[in-house]
């Protein structure tokens, strides 16, 4: 299982450093950013193998991404938007979404149903990981404890 966990997190790490690239993100975030990708992707799989219902998996995976770029962001004077997108790019349920067009493209109509409702479940669980992660950033972040003086 270890094994298996650190080539998931190899795998997606250059995933989402091959997204940085292509997206142009700026070169100073591609490694921070990749290493968040990884992680997020990371925490999706070990979930799952611990036996963690698939959209529980997919909330607690974007929470995380959110939670660590929005860090990142804060840390490196940078917008969110940049980590935030890297971070939740393998989570992207593509291969859910192309198995609902090509069952729908057959004509096998409730298999097409069945996968696209699945992939639209973890696309809203991503929306919902990142912005529950963005909420509880801004509530930790803008504490009077928090501020540098």
């Amino acid at each position: 299982m270890t094994v298996e966990l650190i080539r998931i997190y190899a795998t997606s790490f250059l995933g989402t450093l091959g997204f940085a690239l292509l997206l142009h993100a700026p070169k100073k975030s591609w490694l921070p950013a990749s290493i968040i990708g990884g992680v997020s992707y990371t925490v999706y799989i070990a979930l799952l193998e611990l036996g963690s219902h698939q959209a529980a998996a997919m909330f607690a995976a974007a929470l995380v991404g959110s939670l660590l770029a929005q860090f990142c962001a804060r840390k490196m004077r940078m917008i969110a938007t940049i980590f935030i997108t890297l971070s939740i790019v393998s989570l992207v349920p593509g291969l859910g979404l192309y198995r609902c067009m090509e069952y729908l493209g057959a004509g096998r109509n409730a298999l097409g149903l069945q996968a696209g409702v699945s992939a639209m479940i973890d696309i809203m669980m991503i929306a919902l990981g990142v912005g529950v992660g963005s909420f509880i950033f801004r509530l930790i972040a803008t504490r009077p404890w928090l501020a540098k003086h």
